[in-house]
Protein backbone atom coordinates (compact mmCIF):
# COMPACT_ATOMS: atom_id res chain seq x y z
CA UNK A 1 0.00 0.00 0.00
CA UNK A 2 1.28 3.21 -1.43
CA UNK A 3 0.36 6.26 1.11
CA UNK A 4 -0.17 9.83 -0.24
CA UNK A 5 0.17 13.15 1.52
CA UNK A 6 -1.21 16.52 -0.40
CA UNK A 7 -1.94 19.80 1.10
CA UNK A 8 -5.23 21.32 -0.67
CA UNK A 9 -5.68 24.78 -0.15
CA UNK A 10 -7.94 25.73 3.22
CA UNK A 11 -5.29 24.08 4.97
CA UNK A 12 -7.29 20.21 4.70
CA UNK A 13 -4.82 17.10 4.87
CA UNK A 14 -5.43 14.32 2.53
CA UNK A 15 -4.06 10.73 3.40
CA UNK A 16 -5.43 8.45 0.12
CA UNK A 17 -4.98 4.73 0.84
CA UNK A 18 -4.00 3.76 -3.04
CA UNK A 19 -5.90 0.54 -3.34
CA UNK A 20 -7.53 0.27 -0.34
CA UNK A 21 -10.45 2.27 -1.11
CA UNK A 22 -10.86 4.78 1.84
CA UNK A 23 -10.13 8.18 2.79
CA UNK A 24 -9.67 9.92 5.96
CA UNK A 25 -9.02 13.71 6.20
CA UNK A 26 -8.18 15.85 8.65
CA UNK A 27 -9.14 19.28 8.42
CA UNK A 28 -8.44 22.20 10.35
CA UNK A 29 -10.96 22.94 12.42
CA UNK A 30 -13.04 26.07 12.42
CA UNK A 31 -11.90 28.82 15.06
CA UNK A 32 -14.38 31.55 16.51
CA UNK A 33 -13.26 34.72 18.25
CA UNK A 34 -16.51 35.83 19.17
CA UNK A 35 -16.74 39.40 19.99
CA UNK A 36 -16.01 40.17 23.91
CA UNK A 37 -16.84 43.59 24.70
CA UNK A 38 -13.64 45.18 26.73
CA UNK A 39 -13.94 48.39 28.81
CA UNK A 40 -11.41 50.22 30.88
CA UNK A 41 -12.27 52.34 33.91
CA UNK A 42 -10.44 54.31 36.27
CA UNK A 43 -11.79 56.35 39.24
CA UNK A 44 -11.89 60.25 39.42
CA UNK A 45 -9.54 60.97 42.66
CA UNK A 46 -7.61 64.00 44.58
CA UNK A 47 -4.36 64.46 42.89
CA UNK A 48 -1.87 67.27 43.53
CA UNK A 49 -1.73 69.75 40.22
CA UNK A 50 1.43 71.84 39.93
CA UNK A 51 2.91 73.71 36.66
CA UNK A 52 7.17 74.07 36.71
CA UNK A 53 9.85 75.71 34.66
CA UNK A 54 12.40 73.43 33.83
CA UNK A 55 16.57 74.95 34.41
CA UNK A 56 19.50 73.61 34.44
CA UNK A 57 22.76 75.49 36.50
CA UNK A 58 25.37 74.63 38.73
CA UNK A 59 25.72 73.72 42.21
CA UNK A 60 27.27 76.44 44.52
CA UNK A 61 28.60 76.84 48.65
CA UNK A 62 27.22 79.42 49.72
CA UNK A 63 30.37 79.79 52.01
CA UNK A 64 33.38 80.12 50.36
CA UNK A 65 36.79 81.24 52.54
CA UNK A 66 39.91 82.30 51.06
CA UNK A 67 42.21 82.13 54.65
CA UNK A 68 45.80 84.05 53.84
CA UNK A 69 48.98 84.09 56.45
CA UNK A 70 48.62 86.66 59.04
CA UNK A 71 51.87 86.07 60.23
CA UNK A 72 54.83 86.42 57.80
CA UNK A 73 57.76 82.97 57.52
CA UNK A 74 58.42 80.02 55.71
CA UNK A 75 56.05 76.80 55.63
CA UNK A 76 56.70 74.65 57.69
CA UNK A 77 54.42 72.45 57.78
CA UNK A 78 50.91 71.99 55.58
CA UNK A 79 47.91 69.64 57.27
CA UNK A 80 45.56 69.46 54.15
CA UNK A 81 45.25 68.68 50.85
CA UNK A 82 42.50 69.32 48.09
CA UNK A 83 39.48 67.41 49.30
CA UNK A 84 40.19 67.34 52.69
CA UNK A 85 37.08 67.80 55.08
CA UNK A 86 37.86 70.44 57.65
CA UNK A 87 36.15 71.72 60.99
CA UNK A 88 35.78 75.17 62.17
CA UNK A 89 39.52 75.66 64.00
CA UNK A 90 41.18 72.63 62.60
CA UNK A 91 44.79 73.55 61.69
CA UNK A 92 45.94 74.07 58.19
CA UNK A 93 49.57 74.99 58.12
CA UNK A 94 52.38 76.25 60.24
CA UNK A 95 54.76 78.82 59.21
CA UNK A 96 58.34 79.18 61.29
CA UNK A 97 58.43 81.62 64.40
CA UNK A 98 61.73 83.17 63.45
CA UNK A 99 60.14 86.60 61.82
CA UNK A 100 57.49 86.86 64.60
CA UNK A 101 59.75 86.12 67.39
CA UNK A 102 62.37 88.99 65.94
CA UNK A 103 59.09 91.57 65.32
CA UNK A 104 57.92 90.81 69.24
CA UNK A 105 61.53 92.00 71.07
CA UNK A 106 61.63 94.76 68.49
CA UNK A 107 58.17 95.78 69.40
CA UNK A 108 59.08 95.58 73.44
CA UNK A 109 62.26 97.18 72.98
CA UNK A 110 60.13 99.87 71.04
CA UNK A 111 57.88 100.02 74.25
CA UNK A 112 60.86 100.18 76.62
CA UNK A 113 62.33 103.02 74.77
CA UNK A 114 59.34 105.05 74.88
CA UNK A 115 58.47 104.38 78.89
CA UNK A 116 62.02 105.69 79.33
CA UNK A 117 61.30 108.43 77.68
CA UNK A 118 57.87 109.21 79.46
CA UNK A 119 59.65 108.61 82.87
CA UNK A 120 62.66 111.19 82.03
CA UNK A 121 60.23 114.09 80.69
CA UNK A 122 57.88 113.47 83.77
CA UNK A 123 60.71 113.72 86.30
CA UNK A 124 62.20 116.67 84.50
CA UNK A 125 59.15 118.51 84.44
CA UNK A 126 58.82 122.03 85.17
CA UNK A 127 55.27 122.45 84.73
CA UNK A 128 56.01 124.43 82.01
CA UNK A 129 53.95 124.44 78.86
CA UNK A 130 56.85 122.89 76.75
CA UNK A 131 57.49 120.58 79.38
CA UNK A 132 53.83 119.14 79.61
CA UNK A 133 53.74 119.20 75.43
CA UNK A 134 56.98 116.94 75.74
CA UNK A 135 55.28 114.48 77.96
CA UNK A 136 51.97 114.33 76.04
CA UNK A 137 54.08 113.25 73.02
CA UNK A 138 56.42 110.96 74.81
CA UNK A 139 52.59 108.99 76.25
CA UNK A 140 51.59 109.07 72.84
CA UNK A 141 54.90 107.16 72.17
CA UNK A 142 54.62 104.45 74.42
CA UNK A 143 50.51 103.85 73.28
CA UNK A 144 51.84 103.26 69.99
CA UNK A 145 54.59 101.50 71.35
CA UNK A 146 52.30 99.02 73.15
CA UNK A 147 49.99 98.53 70.16
CA UNK A 148 53.29 97.33 68.11
CA UNK A 149 53.64 94.98 70.90
CA UNK A 150 49.92 93.59 70.68
CA UNK A 151 50.30 93.21 66.77
CA UNK A 152 53.74 91.00 67.14
CA UNK A 153 51.89 89.05 69.96
CA UNK A 154 48.99 88.59 67.59
CA UNK A 155 51.65 87.60 64.29
CA UNK A 156 52.98 85.36 66.96
CA UNK A 157 50.07 83.09 67.75
CA UNK A 158 48.88 83.14 63.83
CA UNK A 159 51.72 81.35 62.74
CA UNK A 160 49.30 78.42 63.29
CA UNK A 161 46.93 79.25 60.74
CA UNK A 162 43.87 77.53 61.37
CA UNK A 163 40.30 77.28 59.69
CA UNK A 164 37.91 79.76 59.85
CA UNK A 165 34.49 77.32 58.92
CA UNK A 166 33.47 73.73 58.44
CA UNK A 167 33.85 72.68 54.97
CA UNK A 168 35.67 71.32 51.96
CA UNK A 169 39.59 72.37 51.12
CA UNK A 170 39.26 73.45 47.15
CA UNK A 171 42.51 75.33 46.50
CA UNK A 172 46.01 74.75 48.18
CA UNK A 173 48.08 77.41 47.10
CA UNK A 174 50.61 77.15 49.72
CA UNK A 175 53.96 74.51 50.01
CA UNK A 176 56.53 73.91 53.18
CA UNK A 177 59.55 75.55 52.56
CA UNK A 178 58.22 78.56 50.95
CA UNK A 179 57.91 82.26 52.37
CA UNK A 180 55.04 83.41 52.76
CA UNK A 181 54.33 87.19 54.30
CA UNK A 182 51.10 88.23 56.51
CA UNK A 183 48.06 88.35 54.20
CA UNK A 184 49.35 86.78 51.11
CA UNK A 185 51.86 84.30 49.62
CA UNK A 186 54.95 84.25 47.27
CA UNK A 187 56.21 81.41 46.85
CA UNK A 188 54.71 79.57 43.26
CA UNK A 189 52.85 76.85 42.53
CA UNK A 190 54.15 73.88 40.93
CA UNK A 191 53.14 73.34 37.00
CA UNK A 192 50.13 71.76 35.96
CA UNK A 193 47.68 72.81 38.33
CA UNK A 194 49.56 71.61 41.57
CA UNK A 195 51.47 73.42 44.54
CA UNK A 196 54.86 72.32 45.24
CA UNK A 197 54.13 70.14 47.87
CA UNK A 198 52.50 69.46 50.63
CA UNK A 199 53.62 68.83 53.99
CA UNK A 200 53.69 64.98 53.60
CA UNK A 201 53.53 64.06 50.59
CA UNK A 202 55.23 67.07 48.77
CA UNK A 203 52.31 67.07 45.94
CA UNK A 204 49.02 67.43 45.27
CA UNK A 205 47.51 70.80 46.29
CA UNK A 206 45.48 72.06 43.24
CA UNK A 207 45.81 75.70 42.89
CA UNK A 208 43.87 78.88 41.06
CA UNK A 209 44.20 82.09 40.09
CA UNK A 210 43.63 83.10 43.81
CA UNK A 211 46.71 84.24 46.13
CA UNK A 212 45.05 83.12 48.93
CA UNK A 213 46.71 79.75 50.75
CA UNK A 214 43.64 77.96 51.04
CA UNK A 215 40.38 78.01 49.89
CA UNK A 216 37.44 76.09 52.11
CA UNK A 217 34.19 75.54 50.51
CA UNK A 218 31.36 75.21 53.33
CA UNK A 219 29.14 71.77 52.30
CA UNK A 220 26.39 72.92 54.91
CA UNK A 221 24.62 75.08 52.48
CA UNK A 222 24.41 75.45 49.13
CA UNK A 223 22.84 77.98 45.88
CA UNK A 224 22.36 77.11 42.15
CA UNK A 225 22.18 79.96 40.02
CA UNK A 226 20.04 80.01 36.63
CA UNK A 227 18.99 81.72 34.43
CA UNK A 228 15.37 82.24 32.70
CA UNK A 229 13.63 83.58 29.69
CA UNK A 230 11.55 86.57 30.16
CA UNK A 231 8.44 84.49 29.78
CA UNK A 232 9.50 82.16 32.93
CA UNK A 233 10.78 85.16 34.89
CA UNK A 234 7.21 86.50 35.12
CA UNK A 235 6.22 83.00 36.47
CA UNK A 236 8.54 82.58 38.95
CA UNK A 237 8.67 84.20 42.56
CA UNK A 238 10.26 84.21 45.85
CA UNK A 239 10.31 81.11 47.76
CA UNK A 240 8.74 79.13 44.78
CA UNK A 241 9.44 75.47 45.77
CA UNK A 242 12.11 73.73 43.57
CA UNK A 243 12.89 70.20 42.58
CA UNK A 244 16.67 69.20 42.14
CA UNK A 245 17.95 66.46 40.43
CA UNK A 246 21.71 65.52 39.96
CA UNK A 247 22.83 63.09 36.31
CA UNK A 248 23.23 60.45 38.88
CA UNK A 249 19.69 60.69 39.98
CA UNK A 250 20.02 61.92 43.27
CA UNK A 251 17.30 64.22 44.26
CA UNK A 252 16.96 66.95 46.50
CA UNK A 253 15.06 70.55 47.11
CA UNK A 254 15.20 74.26 47.33
CA UNK A 255 13.17 77.50 47.26
CA UNK A 256 13.83 80.43 45.10
CA UNK A 257 15.43 82.66 47.02
CA UNK A 258 15.88 85.82 44.66
CA UNK A 259 14.58 86.63 40.86
CA UNK A 260 16.65 89.16 39.30
CA UNK A 261 14.72 92.34 37.84
CA UNK A 262 17.57 93.28 35.26
CA UNK A 263 18.41 90.52 32.77
CA UNK A 264 21.63 89.47 31.16
CA UNK A 265 21.53 90.24 27.00
CA UNK A 266 25.00 88.46 26.00
CA UNK A 267 23.52 86.24 23.89
CA UNK A 268 20.80 88.56 22.32
CA UNK A 269 17.85 87.09 24.40
CA UNK A 270 16.67 88.37 27.60
CA UNK A 271 17.74 86.27 30.69
CA UNK A 272 16.94 86.55 34.10
CA UNK A 273 19.34 85.14 36.70
CA UNK A 274 17.59 83.17 39.57
CA UNK A 275 18.73 82.01 42.47
CA UNK A 276 17.82 78.84 44.62
CA UNK A 277 19.10 78.19 48.19
CA UNK A 278 19.23 74.49 48.71
CA UNK A 279 17.17 73.04 51.71
CA UNK A 280 17.19 69.70 53.74
CA UNK A 281 19.86 67.18 53.35
CA UNK A 282 22.60 68.52 51.91
CA UNK A 283 24.86 65.07 51.32
CA UNK A 284 26.29 63.80 48.26
CA UNK A 285 26.22 67.80 47.12
CA UNK A 286 30.08 69.00 45.62
CA UNK A 287 30.85 72.48 43.95
CA UNK A 288 30.31 72.87 40.57
CA UNK A 289 28.31 69.67 39.43
CA UNK A 290 25.98 70.18 36.86
CA UNK A 291 21.98 70.26 38.54
CA UNK A 292 18.57 70.18 37.01
CA UNK A 293 15.58 71.90 38.48
CA UNK A 294 11.58 71.94 38.64
CA UNK A 295 10.55 75.49 39.52
CA UNK A 296 6.76 75.03 40.79
CA UNK A 297 5.26 77.91 40.26
CA UNK A 298 2.06 77.00 40.64
CA UNK A 299 0.92 73.77 42.90
CA UNK A 300 -2.78 72.55 44.18
CA UNK A 301 -4.03 70.10 46.22
CA UNK A 302 -6.93 67.51 46.83
CA UNK A 303 -7.99 68.79 42.91
CA UNK A 304 -10.74 66.33 41.34
CA UNK A 305 -9.17 64.82 37.85
CA UNK A 306 -10.02 62.11 35.59
CA UNK A 307 -7.57 61.07 33.07
CA UNK A 308 -7.58 63.05 30.12
CA UNK A 309 -8.22 60.73 27.34
CA UNK A 310 -11.37 59.89 29.58
CA UNK A 311 -13.14 63.37 28.13
CA UNK A 312 -14.50 64.03 25.05
CA UNK A 313 -16.30 66.86 23.21
CA UNK A 314 -19.47 66.69 22.40
CA UNK A 315 -21.64 69.01 20.29
CA UNK A 316 -18.87 71.47 22.12
CA UNK A 317 -19.26 69.95 25.38
CA UNK A 318 -17.30 68.16 27.68
CA UNK A 319 -18.24 64.84 28.29
CA UNK A 320 -16.89 61.65 30.46
CA UNK A 321 -18.77 58.11 30.14
CA UNK A 322 -19.61 56.90 33.84
CA UNK A 323 -20.41 53.43 35.09
CA UNK A 324 -22.98 53.23 37.21
CA UNK A 325 -24.12 50.60 40.20
CA UNK A 326 -25.63 48.57 37.62
CA UNK A 327 -22.43 48.63 35.45
CA UNK A 328 -24.51 50.87 32.85
CA UNK A 329 -22.44 53.33 30.38
CA UNK A 330 -24.08 57.08 31.08
CA UNK A 331 -22.91 59.85 29.34
CA UNK A 332 -21.85 62.52 32.02
CA UNK A 333 -21.36 66.17 31.01
CA UNK A 334 -18.85 67.87 33.14
CA UNK A 335 -17.17 71.10 33.69
CA UNK A 336 -13.35 70.56 33.19
CA UNK A 337 -10.20 73.05 34.76
CA UNK A 338 -6.80 72.85 34.07
CA UNK A 339 -5.18 70.05 31.83
CA UNK A 340 -1.54 68.93 33.14
CA UNK A 341 0.04 66.36 31.81
CA UNK A 342 -2.20 63.56 31.75
CA UNK A 343 -4.38 64.29 33.89
CA UNK A 344 -7.67 67.24 33.66
CA UNK A 345 -9.49 68.64 36.62
CA UNK A 346 -12.80 68.03 36.82
CA UNK A 347 -14.73 71.54 38.59
CA UNK A 348 -18.23 69.98 38.37
CA UNK A 349 -19.83 67.04 37.19
CA UNK A 350 -18.24 63.88 39.29
CA UNK A 351 -17.40 63.04 42.77
CA UNK A 352 -14.07 60.98 43.79
CA UNK A 353 -14.60 57.70 43.35
CA UNK A 354 -16.70 57.64 39.98
CA UNK A 355 -15.80 55.29 37.59
CA UNK A 356 -15.13 56.94 34.52
CA UNK A 357 -14.87 54.82 31.31
CA UNK A 358 -11.11 55.03 29.75
CA UNK A 359 -11.93 52.89 26.29
CA UNK A 360 -15.05 50.37 25.32
CA UNK A 361 -13.88 48.40 21.79
CA UNK A 362 -14.52 44.99 20.49
CA UNK A 363 -11.09 42.83 19.91
CA UNK A 364 -12.61 41.14 17.21
CA UNK A 365 -15.76 38.71 15.54
CA UNK A 366 -16.64 35.90 13.41
CA UNK A 367 -14.84 32.96 12.09
CA UNK A 368 -10.93 32.55 11.81
CA UNK A 369 -10.11 29.63 9.92
CA UNK A 370 -11.55 27.06 7.24
CA UNK A 371 -14.54 24.98 7.81
CA UNK A 372 -14.46 21.96 6.17
CA UNK A 373 -16.92 18.60 7.01
CA UNK A 374 -17.79 15.73 4.98
CA UNK A 375 -15.65 13.04 3.72
CA UNK A 376 -14.14 12.83 0.31
CA UNK A 377 -15.48 10.73 -2.54
CA UNK A 378 -14.41 7.38 -3.12
CA UNK A 379 -12.13 6.59 -5.83
CA UNK A 380 -8.56 6.52 -6.76
CA UNK A 381 -6.47 9.57 -7.80
CA UNK A 382 -8.22 12.96 -8.04
CA UNK A 383 -9.11 13.97 -11.45
CA UNK A 384 -5.81 14.79 -13.80
CA UNK A 385 -3.73 12.84 -11.31
CA UNK A 386 -2.54 15.93 -8.91
CA UNK A 387 -3.98 17.43 -6.00
CA UNK A 388 -4.81 21.22 -6.80
CA UNK A 389 -1.87 23.63 -5.97
CA UNK A 390 1.06 21.60 -7.18
CA UNK A 391 2.41 18.36 -8.99
CA UNK A 392 1.79 14.75 -7.99
CA UNK A 393 5.74 14.33 -6.72
CA UNK A 394 4.84 10.31 -6.74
Amino acid sequence: MKARWWMLSGGVIVLALIGGGAWWFIAAQPTSAEATPATQTVAASLETMQQSVTVSGTLTPTVQEEVSFAASGNVTGVNVAVGTVVSAGDVLATVDTLTVDAELLAARATRASAAAKLADSEDASDTSTADLAQIAANEASVTTAQNGVDEALAAQAAVTLTAPVAGLITVVNVAVGEAVSGGSTTGGAASGGAAAGTAETGAGATTTASSAAFTIAGTDSWTVDFTVGETDAALIAADNQVELALDDGTEFFGTVSEVGLLPSTSTGVAAYPVVVVVTGSTEGLYDGVAVTADIVYERRTDVLTVASAAVTIVDGASVVTVLDADGNEVSTPVTVGATIGNLTEITEGLAEGDEVVMASFTPGSGKTGTDRTGMMPPGGDMPAGQMPGGPDNG
